[in-house]
């Protein structure tokens, strides 16, 4: 009997959640749990990690889980990694729902960095104020900055968690996408913005803020994804269903 875990988290996720949950096929969503305002999924939830590897497997075994799906953001690539692990200790089919990464196109003006340590060293003198679109979990990379640059920072929601970051040294926006180009171009412009740093994500809902910065003339800090072993992978909730389909 099909036992379908998906790890989610993503908008794409979710829209998998619900293509299962019409299809009756028999799933769990797993939350990793860091943001408080999460979408409402139609399938079973469960919130939190698994205690690594080894805690991922006593899962898979109690719940006799049949296939995986990966569907958590690209940068998540711990949860990843412990899915590739553990899916091939138990020899259980695990397919990477994966959005292709954003490509530079004319007019943009990228500079691609390794990860949020070298996006804040790469921060020069004349970028006074800076868009971090990264989230809140890693913060703490650009607190040695603080002293030389201001900080607009934009997370899903409040946490009631103090930030690494000095208050005098930093904004706080509260939003979820997806974002239109016509908001992301008036936040850019309101804020004064000379340089956003921006995980390269790929997929539609957080796009808007690298066109706007296109047509504004704004640099990027491209953070480059981190490198995963190879998997199987797809790029959409349909095709994620069509594999799924195949497995029978």
């Amino acid at each position: 009997m099909t036992q379908v875990l998906l790890l989610g988290g993503t908008l794409d996720a979710h829209v998998l959640a619900s293509a299962l949950h019409a299809a009756a096929v028999p799933a769990t969503y797993s939350y990793a749990g860091v943001t408080q305002t999460r979408r409402v999924s139609p399938l079973p939830t469960r919130v939190g990690g698994f205690g690594g590897v080894a805690g991922l497997m006593q899962y898979l075994r109690e719940q006799r889980v049949t296939q995986v799906i990966d569907a958590t953001h690209p940068f998540a690539a711990q949860m990843s990694r412990n899915a590739i692990s553990a899916c091939a200790a138990l020899d259980i089919p695990l397919l990477a729902m994966e959005r292709p990464a954003w490509q530079a196109r004319p007019g943009d003006q990228w500079r691609h960095v390794a990860d949020m340590a070298a996006a804040a060293e790469a921060l020069t003198p004349n970028w006074q104020r800076v868009f971090l679109a990264i989230g809140r979990k890693q913060l703490a990379a650009f607190a040695p900055q603080a002293a030389r640059h201001h900080f607009v920072l934009r997370v899903i929601d409040q946490t009631g968690e103090p930030l690494p970051l000095p208050a005098t040294r930093c904004e706080l926006l509260i939003a979820r996408g997806p974002f239109a180009l016509a908001d992301e171009r008036t936040l850019l412009q309101r804020h004064a913005i000379d340089c956003i740093v921006s995980k390269n994500a790929g997929g539609a809902d957080t796009y808007a803020k690298i066109e706007a910065a296109r047509e504004l003339g704004i640099p990027v800090l491209m953070v480059d994804r981190p490198q995963l072993p190879p998997r199987r992978r797809c790029e959409t909730p349909q095709q994620a269903v069509e594999w799924l389909a195949s497995q029978h």
